[in-house]
């Protein structure tokens, strides 16, 4: 639960960063069919699918750095090395 709020606080956050690819696609959706908006469409999925994915990379990085940080420090056995 703990890694599904980190991404939304990063998703949340790249979507206000990147906030003209979902408003490139609620334009392109809410305005009259028109061929010369198509680019509006396909930029807007780059842009929206860039952000989520940066996202994930983003807290896949964190979460694994959380793990890190929580596990036990392993201690050596034996005598110390020379």
């Amino acid at each position: 639960m703990d890694t599904l709020k980190i991404y939304l606080k990063i998703q949340g956050q790249l979507f206000v960063y990147g906030i003209v690819g979902p408003i490139f696609l609620l334009i392109y959706f809410g305005a009259t069919p028109n061929h010369d908006m198509k680019w509006m469409y396909w930029w807007g999925l780059v842009i929206t699918a860039a952000d989520v994915l940066i996202a994930l990379g983003i807290t896949e990085r964190r979460a694994r750095q959380d793990r890190i940080a929580r596990s036990p420090v392993p201690r050596s056995s034996g005598s110390p090395a020379r």
